[in-house]
């Protein structure tokens, strides 16, 4: 039940008796002294499926902390475009401009402004962050360039890194003496970790985000690596006696921050997307956010899915997001679709440049984006089932009232049709024709799609076990 102070833990085998041993070291980072702690384990002996297993443990932690998941609105679930590796930092206000009409035209709903606006160069990476305002070089006129992304039908997310401070900003100086850390301390380019103890600390970085949204014009914002607010090694607050400090432990003003940040951007829009990483995903999390991304995995589809599924089982009610989608110029049109089959369970990321794509890859975004609103109560609502954790999630199923949609990552792998209540969509992501499938009942029609998906035939099979020749990165529509 612990979800704020860090806890190692583990399972490894007795080699000896093979009994499975279980190991929790709490305490693993500095705390503050405490007359008493008390934590509740949960032991799950029912051997129910390991789907409904991990998702009932993540149901009860957060039950056993009294959180609120935060409200997800419709907009968290629309598929979206992100800047960071299609321009990594290197984003200028007019050429993203273009790419939002571009993808609202291959159906996008949100456009993301990652890393780099707030630059125009710097010694490293985080070294110009801080004071957070847009480089007049790349973006002159934040606010009317929110507004042409607006226009061109596409609500508008922007990336902050929420800990860090550079000694290229103004923040730097302001805050020194009020860090928990400080990188490459003697060179040029540092930058440092804010300490969110500090109350003043917590309303610089809440205003910054109530700028973005209440004047720039925002939609939300990706806040990104709040795992980095922790104490490695002594914490300079001891030897301070906490001076100007309001909490003495890091992860409690981690959530006080989170949950005022919250707050006040709801204050200003009440459906505000607040997106987080899976780095520093947990039950305290769900409370702060509704979109909740794979942690970075660029060019891998299979670690993609893997993370979604992870996701997915420990999310709630949150919308679970892909890592950001990129692959090959080169990729025939079948193999361009298995990275965004292969995300087909969570909300898609793009971030490719869409002005440079192949024709056909757009061909194939399009239809999948309309597959996934079509079929978005399965995909994202429903009862979601992924199949063999042991190697890497086989095969997936998503489920609504009216339909089941059954996915296939593995060309030897036998899916199940389940009972025949309902249409039965099969995608076929083998990265090869067929699939094998165990059908519950005699089908009255199957019908066969493409990778665009256009009509490509029928099949007949009976009950039973049938290798059905559905099309690579295609799908067959079961009816009974």
């Amino acid at each position: 039940s612990e979800v704020m102070r860090p806890v190692d833990f583990g399972l490894y085998a007795d080699e000896e008796t093979c009994d499975v041993i279980c190991r929790c070291e709490f305490f693993v980072r500095p705390s503050v002294p405490m007359r008493e702690y008390s934590v509740s384990v949960m032991v799950d002996r029912r051997g129910g499926p390991f789907a409904d297993t991990v998702r009932e443990a993540t149901d009860w932690i957060v039950r056993a902390n009294g959180f609120t998941v935060a409200p997800t609105p419709e907009a968290a679930f629309d598929p979206l475009y992100s800047t960071w590796y299609a321009y990594l930092q290197d984003v200028h206000a007019a050429p993203l401009e273009a790419e939002a009409r571009a993808a609202a035209a291959l159906g996008m709903k949100t456009m993301i402004l990652d890393d780099g606006w707030q630059k125009d160069d710097s010694a490293t990476f985080y070294s110009a962050v801080g004071d957070w305002q847009p480089v007049k070089s790349r973006f002159p006129d934040m606010k009317a360039h929110v507004e042409v992304v607006h226009k061109a039908g596409l609500k508008y997310m922007l990336w902050l890194a929420v800990p860090y401070v550079g000694d290229e900003s103004k923040a730097f100086a302001r805050f020194k003496g009020k860090y928990l850390k400080v990188k490459g301390e003697k060179s040029p380019g540092r930058s440092a970790i804010l300490d969110p103890r500090f109350p003043d600390v917590r309303e610089h970085l809440i205003s910054t985000y109530e700028r973005v949204v209440g004047e720039w014009g925002f939609d939300g914002v990706k806040l990104d690596f709040i795992d980095s607010f922790k104490v490695d090694g002594a914490d300079p607050a001891v030897a301070e006696d906490y001076a100007g400090r309001d909490y003495r432990e890091v992860p409690l003003a981690v959530d006080r921050l989170m949950r005022d940040v919250q707050a006040r951007l709801r204050a200003i829009n009440p459906d505000v997307l607040i997106e987080f990483r899976q780095s520093y995903m947990g039950p305290a999390v769900l409370q702060y956010g509704n979109m909740m991304r794979a942690w970075d995995c660029p060019a891998d589809p299979c670690a993609n899915r893997r993370r979604i599924c992870d996701l997915r089982l420990t999310s709630q009610t949150i919308a679970v997001h892909s890592d950001m989608l990129i692959w090959s110029k080169d990729e025939t049109p079948e193999d361009a679709a298995l990275p965004i089959l292969n995300a087909l369970y969570s909300t898609v990321q793009y971030s490719m440049i869409l002005a440079k794509i192949n024709p056909a890859h757009k061909r194939v975004i399009r239809h999948w984006i309309d597959f996934s609103k079509k079929h978005g109560d399965a995909l994202l609502k429903g009862r979601f089932t992924p199949h063999h954790a042991e190697n890497g999630y086989t095969w997936i199923e998503g489920e609504s009232a009216e339909e089941r949609v059954v996915t296939s990552y593995s060309q030897d792998i036998v899916v199940r049709s389940g009972a025949a209540d309902r249409t039965v969509v099969l995608v076929n992501a083998t990265g090869a024709v067929g699939m094998l499938v165990e059908l519950s009942a005699k089908p009255a029609s199957i019908e066969m799609f493409n990778v665009f998906g256009e009509p490509c035939g029928t099949a007949d099979a009976g009950a039973g076990l049938a290798r059905m020749p559905v099309p690579a990165s295609g799908t067959a529509v079961v009816r009974w």
